[in-house]
């Protein structure tokens, strides 16, 4: 069973429930969902970012550390939906030659 769907049963029984059952099912909401979505922005990027027949091995290079990068921020993604309280978001990194 999902969690939505579990979400919706608590609903639609009418039990009260307790403060830790809630706080359960609205973290294996939160991770479904989050996995649901990061899952479907990887396919979207897996076929966005594939060898297209005309492309030259320099702009298929350039494809490949975009995707790269978008995977990064996609695995963040999943990891801070599996536990936000923590997760650490990365230093940002500073590019300029001179400060």
């Amino acid at each position: 069973m999902t969690a939505y769907s579990r979400v919706y049963d608590a609903l639609a029984d009418g039990r009260a429930r307790t403060h830790a059952e809630v706080v359960q099912l609205l973290a294996d909401l939160r991770r479904e969902y989050g996995r649901d979505l990061a899952d479907a922005v990887e396919k979207d990027l897996v076929g966005e970012y594939r060898r297209a027949p005309g492309d030259t091995d320099g702009v298929f290079r350039r494809k490949q550390r975009r995707f790269g990068a978008a995977m990064r921020t996609v695995n963040r993604f999943r990891e801070f939906a599996a536990n936000p309280r923590s997760f650490t978001p990365p230093a940002q990194r500073d590019h300029r030659s001179t400060p």
